[in-house]
């Protein structure tokens, strides 16, 4: 079953949201039949703040490693793009379909100035179908996961807002739709059935259980910077041990575990 056919099953596919080689090893041990990378947790750990600040070469190296030594489908956070014109961003996603990835996420919101914007919805949708154009002008099939943020930026209608935007997106090349932040039952059930798009939610900690998504209709669940921010937290408790304790007994009992 390719990437695409994984959002048209009964049970929503189960992402598991990577940012190297060691965390896209761990999720191909573990079974999971997919993959995305985290725009949060890259930057992070090239230190950099999320929203482009990481270089899309810097982007495409680690994505290029990845690639090459875990073979489970990748679908890559792109953000806004990575490029102010559609021509930049069309070059970038061929660039990475080059590499092997089956997917794309591409957000309608962008960072300026240290805060993020939501993009008028009709502008927006010409970008993606341009982009779109561009993409199978030049013969490349990606999955374009297209990410809107009225839930996480906190909009007023922001269930009116995503339903109107998905619905403008998936006249326009999307082919999937993802909402972070959104977690009440009634929402996710409304924009499940509204837009016709599998629809992609996002872990947080009021997210219902997979058993309750599926039977709203979602069809994708990621992971975000969840993991590896419980990482760091894990990490930073460690160091912060050894000083205190003066001991490495619990680094290494951790180890074992």
């Amino acid at each position: 079953m390719d990437f695409a056919q994984q959002h048209h099953q009964a049970t929503p596919v189960l992402l598991a949201n990577v940012w190297d080689v060691p965390s896209a090893r761990a999720a191909a041990a573990a079974g999971y039949s997919a993959l995305g990378t985290s725009s949060a947790a890259i930057a992070n750990t090239f230190g950099y703040n999320d929203g482009e600040e990481l270089s899309f070469a810097e982007l495409l190296l680690l994505v290029t490693r990845i690639r090459g030594q875990v073979a489970l489908p990748l679908s890559v956070d792109m953000e806004f793009g990575y490029g102010a014109s559609v021509a930049e961003v069309v070059d970038n996603l061929r660039a990475l379909a080059q590499t092997g990835v089956a997917g794309v996420n591409l957000e309608d919101s962008l960072v300026a100035d240290g805060e993020r914007h939501l993009v008028d919805g009709e502008t927006y949708a010409r970008r993606l179908r341009a982009v779109k154009t561009g993409l199978e002008q030049a013969g490349v099939a990606l999955f374009l996961n297209i990410r809107t943020d009225p839930f996480l930026l906190n909009r007023p209608q922001a269930l009116a807002e995503t339903v109107a935007r998905g619905q403008l997106y998936a006249r326009n090349g999307a082919d999937g739709l993802f909402v972070p932040c959104v977690t009440e039952a009634a929402d996710i059930a409304a924009i499940a059935a509204a837009v016709a798009l599998p629809l992609n939610v996002m872990a947080m900690p009021a997210l219902p259980d997979i058993d309750q998504l599926t039977r709203l209709g979602v069809k994708r669940i990621s992971m975000g910077n969840a993991l590896h921010s419980a990482l760091q937290g894990h990490l930073h408790s460690l160091l912060h041990n050894v000083r205190q304790q003066q001991s490495f007994k619990g680094v290494f009992r951790n180890a074992g575990d």
